[in-house]
């Protein structure tokens, strides 16, 4: 297929870290037709108020809906302030507690500062989907019910290993996929965006769109983004996360701990170089350039985005402060189990310390530090993550506990 500059680059665009677009001959048609009228494409992704707190993981969908919106495309951040009182039970194994209406908007009240520092919110369609939830009722409700079976239901994963596994599936746990769906009626989404755990909802967006005479809408997942430990998906319960209203100096900080191999998958996900640019970054660290100089471009430039340029040079300058001269470039790589373990342990098993005893006076001293911080709590355990973690002048490792 012969497809002008203007839609492959909206097709670059789209693939870019992607985990699936789906399905791509559909979506080339919608930017082909969008190319040829001059009307945007209308793109979904909806964001249930779960938390009051937004970190990197969350923004890899964004990004994608910043590229999208700067080609001109309609960008449409659907607040689900109707289907959080259902709670969405994607990859759980048991039924999820529904947040009562004060926390919903409690956490919704927070978030569109937060979206700010990503998306133009000015300029996108903020919606809520209470405004079609809740009129649609008990009848519209059943009707709606009726246009989705539950053989397709159960081919969900998390339901069908709950089903196998004797555990409870609660009657309203199928109304969010439907009412998830539902939303992509109401909007009459082109594409909708999600993470790779969304699949099946999407899917169900689909559905009830043909159900209800639309043109269906595409989907595009995007993976899950490590956390700091580089394993688990990045999770304010893991403790491997960024946050992003954190402080600029804990942000690049944080940034700068995380592994070599993680940083690469990072810039793919989370920047706003082009791919070419990354590409011509990665040979230059292959042909022998410090790879701490693209970590460092990394972290300034996510610190820049959620603070400014010049709080991401003051956070450079604290860290080298802070540091007394920076990490080595190169420092032992050391992985532990046995999460959250205790400092005095932590120093031992990674051989910064002969015994739990010296690793103890060495805290005493103010000789030990964790991402540049000096350690004065002795009963200090660490969860799982990713540290850089210092014993006087010299000694340093990398440790990734878990």
């Amino acid at each position: 297929m012969s497809l002008s500059n203007s839609v492959g680059r909206a097709l670059e665009i789209s693939l870019r870290g992607a985990d699936e677009l789906l399905p791509q001959d559909e979506w080339v048609r919608k930017l082909q037709r969008s190319e040829a009228t001059g009307t945007p494409l209308r793109i979904k992704f909806g964001l249930d108020p779960t938390a009051p707190d937004i970190h990197l993981g969350h923004t890899v969908v964004f990004n994608k809906m910043r590229q999208l919106q700067d080609l001109g495309h309609t960008v449409i951040p659907l607040i689900g302030d109707f289907t959080t009182t259902i709670g969405d039970p994607s990859g759980r194994n048991s039924t999820r507690p529904p947040l009562t209406r004060e926390q919903i908007e409690a956490n919704a009240a927070t978030y569109f500062d937060q979206l700010r520092l990503v998306l133009n919110v000015d300029i996108a369609e903020v919606r809520y989907n209470s405004e079609w939830s809740d009129p649609l009722g008990a009848r519209g409700m059943i009707q709606l019910a009726a246009k989705y079976t539950v053989a397709r239901m159960m081919e969900r994963d998390d339901f069908n290993k709950r089903f196998k596994g004797g555990q409870s599936i609660s009657v309203h746990e199928f109304l969010y996929p439907l009412m998830q769906g539902y939303d992509s009626v109401a909007l009459k989404s082109d594409l909708e965006l999600g993470g790779t755990d969304q699949k099946f909802n999407l899917l169900v967006g689909r559905h009830l769109q043909q159900e209800y005479g639309q043109e269906p809408q595409c989907i595009l997942t995007m993976p899950l983004l490590e956390g700091l430990d580089g394993v688990e998906k990045m999770s304010k319960s893991k403790n491997n996360y960024i946050g992003i209203s954190e402080d600029a100096n804990t942000m690049f900080a944080k940034v700068l701990s995380i592994s070599d191999d993680l940083m690469w998958r990072w810039y793919t996900l989370l920047s706003f170089q082009s791919l070419e640019q990354i590409a011509a970054l990665k040979a230059e660290i292959e042909g022998g350039r410090n790879p701490k100089d693209a970590k460092v471009a990394l972290a300034k430039e996510i610190t820049t985005r959620f603070h400014s340029a010049a709080a991401a040079d003051a956070a450079e300058q604290d860290f080298i402060n802070r540091s007394k001269g920076g990490v080595p470039d190169e420092i032992p790589e050391v992985s532990l189990s046995g999460a959250p373990l205790g400092i005095a342990q932590l120093l031992k098993q990674a051989n910064l310390a002969p015994s739990t005893s010296e690793g103890n006076r060495l805290i005493d001293g103010g000789g030990v530090r964790i991402d540049s911080a000096v350690v004065s709590n002795k009963a200090l355990k660490l969860p799982a993550g990713s540290y850089v973690v210092q014993v006087g002048k010299r000694k340093f490792a990398r440790v990734t506990l878990s």
